[in-house]
């Protein structure tokens, strides 16, 4: 009967703990409930969710003297984290959710509690309230944009260089643009001083009027020229003809002028024969009432040097230059333009001829142009041209004396009446009856024909010519000094026969 009691009694103590911990329980989560809830602010941005640290383990209840076993707590596990789509968590939850019930303890048993932190607020994991706000945060957590990985300095200093070059280079072009531009429409530009004639010939390139006009300072660079006139499109419209122009003047001005067929300007031909010296063109302008002096504007020119071509630093003139031709110049003739325009046929008109013979005999292009003035001035047609070269080629192998009558007639001016016996002997270095070798300078401004003739004598053993009677005008070559004399007799006596006048022409 006695065990019957102590089991009845460990009943009842069991049963009496459980009604404490089932009321302990309720009244913890009564408070739970009760406790107001904090209020969660809007969703913003959370730092990294902080891990609350584990419940703490309370120690064990103090055992009674009743031989009683204790209950051991139950060990509850912590809740999962929701995934992304919070769910709204139930009101109560299952009693295994709960916390465990706090162990009773004697009066002289009980723990302090401790002074709560104001900081942060732990809440066991165990908690309804600390499961749901696992849950918000972690569902603001999952919904929180992840942050774009920040670059690293090489790379942003990278950037930034590469940003620097661009900005640089663009600045470059943009000037370079500007520049181009400003050069190409100058709208700075005046309208330019002085005065200037430009004569362009047919058919000249935008590139030859270009340099034509840079040459006479009427524009400051050909190739702003030609690429202005190739953006207007006028490249091809530029008309031919002699324009009154200013110095340096604007592309645009230039164009608007060479674009319009010029009037047709008044202009009178000046014909200068081959054979004449400057003397005799001088006289011939001055019968035209040209004013100026033609022998002062062929002493030296800025176009030609005479030195170029071989003479010596003394040459005194532009004798043998003058290139001799039919010339149009505009009212009024200028002495001038005749000039350039002679100096500038005689450079094109030598450029074609072939020296190659003329070097092989040790003589120099004045040389060939000396040799060229005397068979203009002695042959009397052109199939005597190489004839009288050769005369002159063969006595300078030989070393004879020219002996060329044309010499002394440009030393002592007589070029009408025969040569009397003291201009024979003439102390004069242009009479080459007593001095040997070619004369100082040419006696006369020859042709293309003579030119060529003097670059290519033709291959004969003749040493002597004279005129030949009632020939109109032809003469007769020999090789020997006797065959010269006869003929030389023949000439004599027909000039007797007609009282002294020349028999060349009967």
């Amino acid at each position: 009967m006695k065990r019957s009691h102590e089991r009845t009694a460990a009943d009842r103590e069991a049963a009496r703990r459980e009604r404490e911990r089932k009321r302990a329980g309720r009244r913890g989560a009564s408070q739970a409930d009760s406790s107001p809830a904090t209020e969660l602010p809007e969703p913003v941005e959370l730092p990294e969710p902080v891990e609350l640290p584990e419940p703490v383990e309370l120690p064990q209840p103090v055992e009674l003297p009743e031989p009683v076993e204790p209950l051991e707590p139950v060990a509850l596990e912590p809740i999962e984290p929701l995934e992304r789509s919070p769910e709204v968590l139930p009101e109560s939850l299952p009693e295994p959710f709960l916390e465990p019930p706090e162990p009773v303890l004697e009066p002289h048993e009980r723990l302090v509690p401790p002074t709560p932190v104001r900081r942060a607020r732990q809440i066991p994991r165990g908690t309804v309230r600390g499961a749901r706000l696992t849950a918000r945060a972690s569902a603001l957590a999952s919904h929180r944009p992840r942050r774009a990985p920040r670059a690293s300095r090489t790379s942003r200093a990278s950037h930034s260089r590469a940003g620097r070059a661009i900005a640089v280079l663009v600045l470059v072009l943009a000037v370079a643009v500007i520049w181009l531009l400003v050069e190409l429409y100058q709208p700075f530009h005046g309208s330019g001083h002085g005065s200037v004639t430009v004569t362009i010939a047919p058919h000249s390139s935008a590139g030859q009027v270009g340099d034509l006009l840079a040459r006479d300072g009427v524009i400051g660079s050909s190739f702003f020229f030609q690429l202005r006139a190739t953006v207007d499109g006028e490249r091809s419209a530029l008309h031919a003809g002699t324009y009154p122009l200013k110095l340096d003047m604007s592309y645009g001005s230039v164009l608007d002028i060479l674009t319009t067929p010029p009037p047709p300007a008044k202009v009178s031909e000046v014909t200068v024969v081959e054979g004449r010296t400057r003397s005799q063109i001088d006289a011939l302008l001055r019968r035209q009432g040209v004013r100026g002096s033609y022998l002062a504007a062929t002493r030296h020119s800025s176009l030609l040097g005479p030195q170029s071509y071989g003479a010596p630093r003394s040459t005194p003139s532009l004798e043998g230059f003058l290139f001799p031709s039919t010339y149009q110049l505009r009212d009024p003739i200028s002495i001038s333009a005749l000039v350039t325009d002679q100096l500038r046929t005689f450079r094109e008109r030598f450029a074609t001829i072939n020296e190659r013979y003329a070097r092989g005999k040790h003589l120099t292009s004045y040389d060939v142009l000396t040799i060229a003035s005397m068979v203009q001035g002695e042959a009397r047609s052109a199939r005597e041209l190489p004839l009288v070269a050769s005369v002159i080629y063969n006595r300078l192998a030989a070393g004879m004396p020219l002996q060329i009558d044309a010499t002394t007639r440009y030393a002592t001016g007589n070029y009408t009446g025969p040569l009397t016996a003291s201009q024979l002997r003439s102390s004069s270095p242009y009479n080459t009856r007593i001095h040997k070798g070619l004369p100082p300078t040419p006696i006369d401004n020859p042709g293309l024909p003579a030119m060529q003739a003097a670059a290519h004598p033709a291959r004969t053993s003749y040493l002597y010519f004279v005129v030949k009677p009632c020939g109109n005008g032809a003469q007769v070559f020999a090789s020997t000094y006797a065959q010269f004399l006869a003929d030389a007799s023949r000439y004599q006596s027909a000039r007797a026969r007609r009282g002294g006048r020349s028999p060349a022409q009967c």
